[in-house]
Formats: structure tokens, C-alpha cells, sequence
């Protein structure tokens, strides 16, 4: 590979001038410039980033810690994080924290030895000791997704309450009563705003949330499965489960099938957190729908303002009902599903 003297050869001129040029110092003539950046081309040089960090202080890389990368939502949140950022002139190394607080915390540990220059987190839990050190030693962090209260760093998340509300008018609307939900871990923000906002939801329309009808889950498929097969085997069962996220959906309607019952025909299901497959499950799956894309463009957006010394604000986006069939709904051709 080509090295810096080989372009300065090449060019005929010093390597202090090459490095000026690479560097965009001023004092540099434009015909000097000029044979530089040509040689650059002919040699096919690349400046070694890590040199080039030393000098800078800066990598020019994100670190992103997403709760699962298996969840569909948070594999599509990922890809426009790192769409946005390479956007913006910046590489992303990912970690998978897989819902484990110590998993975050080492690729946390990784990606600040690794000098990032920024980090994204969806946390893992409520919030680990090291989390809380990284934010007050100020270096720039933005909450993706979830966020932990009483740690002072920008937000970028969804709101759910409406779409929630809608989704249980609709469930009522279409004659539901008996409604169940799948909740995430108490611990995350997104576990515990998805039950209050459905619970806040039913008492509008007068109906009561048994502790029966909760079944507590940890956003895996297994604990969907769990919850659900304890719905099934109550006396009176509900009309309709409400999965807090897509994974959590999938195991609760691996339960159903495995009793030989039918969705929507036995037992109604919908989900927090749309993804594409939802269409092709039988029936399609009607689900609340975060805008994954929206969301990882704001999170890079907001990084970046806190890397170049501005100051972001915390976003909020809505979400939204996506009315399919899996609740006893109309044939597809009444509406448009995306």
C-alpha cells in the first residue's frame, strides 16, 4: 500500500505539504493542492485513520448498543443508524447488548477504548452504574428507543400512548371486553409506559385490567409464549392479547397454534412494534408501529450535534395503529395495511 513519502514523491513535494493538504491547511498553494490530491488518486493512498485520530482527537465513529439484534425492530433501527451516519461522514461499530445489563456495559466499556467519538444506547434495563459515569463524564451520548430518567442526555424515542389508546378503541369498537397484555421488564421505560398507556386506555372505556390479565415478559419470544399459554388456561381466557413487542407476539402466537385454537378465530393478537413479516403471518398481524427509520435519523443527527459542541433537544415522535386482520377485523380489501 502506498504510503504518505510515496505521495510526497509522487507530487514532488515535502510530506509536511502532503500533510498539510490532507489535513486542509490553509497554507497550501492550490497548484501544490492540486498535484497532491492527483497522486492521492494515482496511488490509491489512504490515510491511516488512526494516525490521523491522534491528531484530531476525533475517530470519526458512533458506537451503537441496541437492547436484541435479533428484534426485527431494533435490526431496522441499526440500518438507518448506520445509513445516517455514514451520511454524515461517520463509521458505527454495533454491540448486542441481547437484553443483559453486563453486555451492555462491556461493549460500552469496548467502544470507549476503542475512542468513538459519540454513543448511542437503547438501555438494557433502568440503568447501570457505568452508563450514569459515561454521561457525567461528558462524553456524547444520545438514548435511542428507551431512556433512563435522571440521566441529563438527549432523548430520541417514540410516544406510544396514542396509538395505544387507538388500538384499544379499535379492540372495543369491534365488540373486544376481555383484553390481555404481554409487558415488557418493569425496569425499561418502554416496558413500563406500554402498560400504563393500556391500562390508562381501558379505564377511559370503563373496562378493568385484572392482574390475571398481565402477563410479565422480558421482550423475548419465550416469555410471550409463557404469558400466553397462562392466558389460555383461565376460565374465563381474554378475547384479545396485546404483545408489548413484536418477539413477545411471535411466542404468543406459537402458544396459540400449539393449543390448536385460531387467530382471530379463538383468541385476537396484536403487537407493539410493526415489522414487515407481520403482513405475511396468517392472518396479518395488526400491530402499533414505531418509526424506526424517523427515529435512528434523529439519534445521529442529535449525536453529531452533541460531538460538534451544540446543544440538541430530546424527540419525540408518535407512533401508529396498523389495522390488519388479526383481531376479527374486515376482509384486506376495506384498507390499505402500510
Amino acid at each position: 500500500m502506498a504510503g504518505i513519502k510515496d505521495v510526497a514523491a509522487e507530487a514532488g513535494v515535502s510530506v509536511a505539504t502532503v500533510s498539510r493538504v490532507l489535513n486542509g491547511h490553509p497554507s497550501v498553494s492550490q497548484e501544490a493542492r492540486t498535484r497532491v490530491l492527483a497522486a492521492v488518486e494515482a496511488l490509491g493512498y489512504r490515510p491511516n485513520a488512526v494516525a490521523r485520530s491522534l491528531r484530531t482527537a476525533q475517530t470519526r465513529t458512533l458506537g451503537l448498543v441496541i437492547s436484541d439484534v435479533l428484534n426485527p425492530y431494533f435490526t431496522e433501527l441499526a440500518r438507518f443508524v448506520e445509513e445516517e451516519a455514514r451520511a454524515l461522514g461517520y463509521s458505527v461499530i454495533i454491540g448486542n447488548a441481547d437484553e443483559r445489563p453486563d453486555l451492555q456495559d462491556h461493549h460500552i466499556r469496548t467502544l470507549i477504548d476503542r475512542r468513538i467519538d459519540g454513543l448511542l444506547v437503547s438501555p438494557a434495563d433502568g440503568g447501570t452504574p457505568l452508563i450514569r459515569d459515561v454521561a457525567l463524564s461528558g462524553t456524547p451520548m444520545v438514548f435511542v428507543d428507551r431512556w433512563i430518567p435522571g440521566i441529563d442526555v438527549p432523548v430520541v424515542r417514540a410516544d406510544g400512548t396514542g396509538a395505544v389508546r387507538d388500538l384499544v378503541a379499535h379492540l372495543h369498537g369491534l365488540g373486544h371486553r376481555r383484553l390481555a397484555i404481554i409487558a415488557g421488564p418493569a425496569a425499561t421505560t418502554t416496558g413500563d409506559e406500554r402498560v400504563a398507556a393500556f391500562r390508562d386506555a381501558l379505564r377511559e372505556l370503563g373496562i378493568a385490567l385484572p392482574d390475571s390479565y398481565i402477563g410479565q415478559g422480558d421482550f423475548q419470544a419465550a416469555s410471550g409464549r409463557r404469558a400466553t399459554e397462562r392466558f389460555l388456561d383461565l376460565a374465563e381466557p381474554p378475547q384479545v392479547v396485546f404483545a408489548a413487542d413484536n418477539l413477545m407476539a411471535l411466542g404468543a402466537l406459537d402458544a396459540i397454534r400449539a393449543r390448536g385454537l385460531r387467530v382471530p378465530d379463538d383468541v385476537g393478537l396484536a403487537a407493539f412494534d410493526d415489522i414487515p413479516w407481520f403482513v405475511h403471518t396468517d392472518p396479518p398481524i395488526t400491530a402499533v408501529a414505531q418509526p424506526a427509520a424517523d427515529l435512528a435519523r434523529a439519534a445521529v443527527r442529535a449525536l453529531a450535534d452533541r460531538i460538534e459542541g451544540r446543544a440538541p433537544q430530546s424527540v419525540t415522535l408518535p407512533a401508529r395503529l396498523v389495522v390488519r386482520r388479526s383481531c376479527g377485523e374486515a376482509a384486506p380489501n376495506e384498507r390499505s395495511d402500510r
